[in-house]
């Protein structure tokens, strides 16, 4: 898509796999003027490796990029030394200085396997937070309440449990929305669970005299476990760094659930081309999407590499796990139709000749097409039989 694309379009790309937009009309009009926005997102530098659920957000922003619009990553090297609380029931404690900076250092080597460099501004909020002095303090702080600072549902849920909340917590939102103001941003993007903070941004634009920017969220991304939000402490992530070997072997481990949300939020692929995926074989399109994420970091040569090597292992695996099935002598020949589902290879006569009919029985490597094929099973047989692309077994005659 081109920054010339019908402003509808445009919407749809920007709008896919979002949770919230304050708000839609807003964003519409803004991308009908034609005039390259400024597109806010923030990363605390809490870890120094990235994965694939900041990916989601980074995607987004390489969206507007495709666009013809100016993002900003936003690098929180002041607010890490906060620690934002969301979604823990305790306070995070805050990183060290060298902490902060090392991991930020990390964040700008990485950030450009996916974003656009040329239309990128890495900016650190310690620029303009740093020199603030007393008296700007208690003026922003004086455009918030303390009892719109307690809204969030973490700090009630905190406070619900008598967990203690740190009065430098109540900041985190004030500084994020400074950010704002600082950059004269016209859209701030973010996880659903920085909502808060992102409209106090809106807030305090408004307040200051800007325009307030309009708020874009996306849904937290499931890890590899399909349970929990990927997280590198959890173990269920796929990382930017990782070899093209491991983020293909992992995208092909996940659920079928799981691999339907990775496809909305990890590509640019539309809702009605993703259900148009879904009526074809899940394994080929869970192979689509490992070569797809592979290819955003390691080009496409090298994608298609990698998912021939994992065919390769896993069809090498498969035939070692195949279990052995031992099979009585047959007194002439059976129909292969009728035995695939006395061992429950298909589920009816009529599946099983529809299998073989479409080249999906094979016989010790060689397919079988004829859906009237027979054949004798004799004493001291042993016979490797596969249906599909994961229905394996061994059958042994005795």
């Amino acid at each position: 898509m081109t920054p010339a694309a019908p402003t509808q379009d445009a919407l749809e790309l920007l709008l896919k796999g979002t949770v919230t937009c304050h708000t839609q009309a807003v964003l519409k009009s803004k991308l009908a003027k034609g005039m390259p926005l400024r597109i806010k997102a923030g990363f605390d530098p809490t870890a120094p490796d990235l994965h694939l659920g900041h990916g989601v957000l980074l995607r987004k922003m390489a969206q507007f990029q495709q666009l013809g619009h100016t993002v900003i990553f936003l690098i929180g090297d002041f607010t890490g030394l906060i620690g934002d609380p969301t979604g823990k029931k305790a306070t995070r404690p805050p990183l060290t200085q060298a902490e902060v900076l090392a991991n930020a250092e990390t964040y700008k080597h990485q950030v450009f396997k996916v974003l656009d460099p040329g239309k990128t501004e890495i900016r650190f909020n310690s620029e303009w937070m740093s020199v603030l002095r007393g008296e700007d303090w208690i003026r922003l702080a004086s455009k918030f309440t303390v009892a719109q600072m307690l809204e969030r549902n973490d700090f009630q849920k905190r406070m619900a449990d008598q967990q203690p909340i740190s009065f430098h917590e109540l900041l985190y939102p004030l500084v994020q929305a400074f950010d704002s103001v600082a950059l004269e941003a016209d859209v701030e993007l973010g996880g659903n669970d920085q909502l808060f903070n992102l409209m106090r941004g809106r807030d305090l634009q408004d307040a200051l005299g800007q325009a307030p920017q309009v708020v874009l969220t996306v849904p937290l991304l499931l890890g590899t476990d399909g349970i929990e939000k990927m997280s590198k402490s959890l173990g269920n992530y796929i990382g930017f760094l990782e070899d093209a070997d491991t983020q293909f072997g992992k995208t092909m481990s996940i659920s079928d659930s799981t691999m339907w949300d990775w496809w909305l939020l990890l590509t640019d692929r539309l809702p009605a081309d993703i259900q148009a995926l879904k009526q074809g074989h899940p394994m080929d399109a869970k192979k689509a999407l490992a070569r797809e994420i592979v290819r955003q970091f390691h080009g496409g040569s090298e994608a298609a590499e990698a998912q021939d090597r994992w065919v390769k292992r896993f069809s090498e695996r498969k035939l070692d796990d195949a279990p052995e099935i031992e099979m009585a002598p047959t007194d002439g020949e059976i129909q292969l139709a009728r035995l695939l589902v006395e061992q429950g290879l298909a589920g009816s006569r009529k599946e099983a000749e529809r299998l073989i009919t479409q080249g999906a029985v094979s016989l010790d490597g060689e397919k079988v097409s004829d859906p009237s094929f027979r054949l004798a099973l004799k004493t001291a047989m042993k016979l490797l039989v596969k249906v599909g692309k994961l229905k394996l077994q061994r059958w042994v005659v005795k």
